[in-house]
């Protein structure tokens, strides 16, 4: 799994590489795609899944067969500021980019 910069500002936690995920990949997914996308742990995903319920973060979108697949919930605050912050900081890197190439004749 590449760093993103989110990951790379604010750290490679569990909370933050599934949050992120669901930044890159919009749409719903099951606990075994996230997995897979994230490159965390069954354990791990179990551990912190949780709380990432409770406080409305990612939410059960429907059901396929005996999957659930979940969503970021881009309503709750908190997903809000991250998606704002993410932003800024692909800005911030497109304009460091721009600035750094040189100008062709």
């Amino acid at each position: 799994m590449d760093t993103t910069l989110l990951i790379r500002y604010l750290g490679d936690t569990p909370n933050l590489r599934i949050i992120d995920f669901f930044l890159d990949n919009r749409s719903d997914y099951s606990k075994k795609e996230i997995l897979e996308g994230t490159g965390i742990s069954k354990t791990t995903l179990y551990k912190v899944w949780p709380e990432l319920e409770r406080l409305e973060i990612v939410t059960p979108k429907r059901k396929y067969g005996n999957t659930t697949l979940y969503a970021l919930n881009k309503d709750n605050v908190f997903v809000k500021q991250i998606i704002y912050m993410d932003n800024a900081l692909s800005k911030k890197a497109i304009q460091k980019d721009v600035e750094a190439e040189p100008l062709e004749a």
